[in-house]
């Protein structure tokens, strides 16, 4: 039914969030997992890194950005209005905070649990004589010979500190050996170093003992200054501008435009200082001196200055008992059905990660590559992983003699330098590689392979909402369709050519492909659906998502609330829209469910008032993602596959009430808790029962 609202400016800043603050409080969200005391302490420990780690690359990024907007005078201003100044206020303001309650709750919490679990952290302070003197021998045999201390003089100046990069800024008093006064130098740890020792069982306390390097680093660092006295040493870190920025209109090889930019990664403009809480004012000035920063952007921590160092413990720590319980996914289609070719005929086939085996995908390329019937293959590669299983069957492919085309994207963030090596690997093999499209990242996961059938050509396509990355799938979820209808395979064969051949699409079928149609295809069935409610007919919209961003898309959403339609979005990250907003957001509620696995898919689904379309996707509701990426879009035409998504994708994600956090209009996400006459519901783990066929 239509709310009886007078008319609202859906422009008003006032209904978006920023993206920015969106995303710090997912990063917040994930913080919340590692302080949850239901799960499992090990995992605990890893959600506490991983929050770490996202905040590094928010650093690297979003705050790179903003920050070199201001430098070079450009405003860019969202939907949000709020400037980039405005901006980095505030989240300054968070992500101090943030950090206080990472390493509250490392010092406070985390570390005392380990330690009653017999993992401990030993500290400097509380080494004996028989720990020390083998720290000490281990410093001088490991550590000593790979360290180059720098005194500062004008013929030693401050060095290239790199990216992420452990250090240590050390206050001396005494002369060097030509006699001369030096007052402080700078210690850098290569990054070959372990960031963790194991200390040997016999003299720890238990047998998961450790020490960290720097505070064996602390201890022995005056043999570095031989007659000279240290006053003191205190660790700190650099974050800096990762983003590449290369003119694709001005270079002829982005192969090799990438390859000369990829060193000059760790050495960009410095956004973010961290440094060990008891350092010194004069020291802290003196190097926000040298990197040209404000006090704002200090951090001073209490403990190692980079959290994410400590996933290392969940694997050096033997002790399944804290970790998650192990599962077996469902095994490959190929365990019973053989031909996977013959399987794909018979109908289409959905598969989840990870809880159904990735391995069918492999298995779908090895199976092609060693066809003698299959005469071309093409796919699209975005993450893949340094060594890739898949790359190597596409060369195994190429070397026999087929049509191997690889769509390789290589500016993958943080995957630039993977992805030029196995574009050399393909190369090598005799594969046709193409990096994309220039102006346009290629973020469709696509595959399309062609084979020669009782004289006829058919295409068999395996198409996905995540990235062709066995790793990850073991840690994302995501769907993936396999399917030989007609109208798709040659759908996705336009699409290969337009990313080969620079060729336009004309006529898709079933495929909603960005830039060109996926924009306009969601906002006319947003509107769509606005008719039906008007109508009286019956009207949803449903969406899964990472982010949703694009202020369009947004407004459409608002409008059909307004109309009526009930609008449930389940965003993972980055959410803009406020839901809850009398008169312009009731009929909207927003949820971010989040736990063992990092949600990935993205869904899209309207009821058309029973004529329902769902569509399962690379791509966000995100600007790049419309207008600067090559995405798809498709449809899952199946009734039961479809029956089948809905419930795995919305009903148990909309029922979850143990890891699900629900946006209120303010922007604040308040977790679910089970009511007391409900049975706590939890989407992942009731998956995991679903489709998994056993637990170990």
């Amino acid at each position: 039914m239509q709310e009886d609202n007078p008319p609202f400016d859906l422009a008003n800043p006032q209904y978006y969030i920023n993206r920015e603050l969106s995303l710090l409080a997912f990063n917040c969200r994930v913080l919340e997992l590692a302080q949850d005391a239901s799960l499992p302490l090990l995992e605990r420990l890893k959600f506490l890194c991983i929050s770490s780690s996202n905040l590094d690359e928010f650093f690297e990024v979003r705050v790179a950005s903003l920050k070199q907007q201001l430098s070079l005078e450009l405003t860019s201003i969202g939907a949000d209005a709020l400037s980039p100044t405005a901006a980095l206020q505030r989240i300054h303001e968070v992500t101090h905070d943030l950090v206080d309650r990472q390493y509250k709750l490392l010092n406070e919490t985390l570390i005392p649990a380990l330690k009653q679990e017999r993992i401990h952290f030993v500290r400097r302070t509380h080494w004996d004589a028989t720990q020390r003197a083998w720290l000490s021998d281990y410093f001088d045999r490991e550590l000593m010979p790979l360290l180059s201390p720098l005194g500062l003089d004008p013929a030693h100046p401050f060095p290239n500190v790199i990216n992420k990069s452990l250090n240590f800024i050390v206050s001396l008093n005494g002369t060097d050996a030509f006699g001369r006064e030096i007052d402080t130098a700078i210690v850098q740890a290569p990054r070959t170093l372990p960031r963790i020792i194991r200390l040997p069982t016999a003299m720890a306390p238990s047998e998961n003992s450790f020490v960290f390097l720097s505070s064996i680093l602390h201890a022995f660092i005056d043999r570095l200054f031989p007659e000279m006295m240290v006053l003191g040493c205190y660790q700190f870190r650099l974050t800096r501008n990762s983003n590449m920025y290369v003119d694709e209109e001005e270079i002829d090889d982005l192969l090799q435009a990438m390859q000369g930019g990829l060193p000059q990664r760790n050495h960009g403009a410095v956004v973010r200082l961290e440094v060990s809480d008891h350092c010194p004012q004069d020291n802290i000035d003196y190097l926000l001196e040298q990197f040209q920063l404000s006090a704002a952007d200090v951090y001073n921590v209490n403990g190692p200055v980079n959290l994410n160092r400590l996933m290392a413990i969940c694997d050096l720590a033997d002790r399944p008992d804290l970790r998650f319980p192990p599962f077996r996914p469902a095994p490959s289609l190929v365990e019973h059905h053989p031909d996977l070719f013959a399987r794909i005929r018979q109908g289409d086939v959905l598969l989840h990660h990870p809880y159904q085996s990735f391995q069918s995908v492999v298995d779908f390329i090895a199976q092609a590559a060693k066809d003698p019937e299959v005469l071309a293959i093409k796919m699209t590669l975005y993450r893949t992983g340094k060594q890739s299983i898949l790359v190597e069957h596409l060369a195994r492919a190429a070397r026999a003699g087929k049509e191997v085309t690889v769509v390789m994207e290589l500016r993958a963030r943080f995957d630039e330098e993977a992805n030029i090596g196995l574009t050399s690997q393909l190369q090598h093999a005799g594969a046709h590689v193409v990096y994309g499209v220039v102006g346009y990242k290629t973020h469709a996961k696509l595959c399309l392979v062609v084979r020669r059938e009782a004289g006829r050509l058919h295409r068999y396509a395996h198409l996905g909402t995540g990235n062709y990355h066995a790793g990850t799938a073991r840690l994302y979820t995501d769907f993936g369709l396999f399917t030989a209808n007609a109208a798709i395979t040659e759908d996705l064969h336009k699409i290969f050519h337009m990313l080969t051949g620079l060729g336009r699409i004309h006529d898709l079928k079933h495929l909603l492909a960005s830039p060109f149609t996926l924009h306009t295809a969601v906002i006319a069935k947003i509107q769509r659906e606005i008719e039906h409610a008007r109508e009286g007919k019956a009207a949803l919209i449903q969406a899964r998502m990472n982010s949703l961003i694009e202020p369009q898309v947004i407004e459409a959403l608002y409008q059909a609330s307004q109309a009526g339609v009930q609008v449930n979005l389940i965003v993972r990250g980055i959410c803009c829209l406020r839901p809850g907003i009398p008169g312009v957001s009731t009929n909207i509620q927003v949820r971010s469910v989040m736990g063992r696995f990092l949600e990935h898919p993205r869904v899209f689904h309207f009821l058309n008032d029973g004529d329902e379309e769902l569509y399962c996707s690379s791509a966000d509701w995100m600007p790049r993602n419309f207008f600067r990426r090559v995405e798809v879009a498709f449809p899952i035409l199946d009734k039961k596959l479809r029956q089948r998504i809905m419930h795995e994708a919305f009903e148990l994600y909309l029922q979850d009430n143990t890891q699900a956090w629900e946006l209120q209009a303010d922007g604040a996400y308040i977790r679910r808790e089970p009511a007391p006459d409900e049975v706590a519901s939890t989407a992942q783990q009731q998956l995991l029962q679903l489709l998994s066929p056993s637990h170990l």
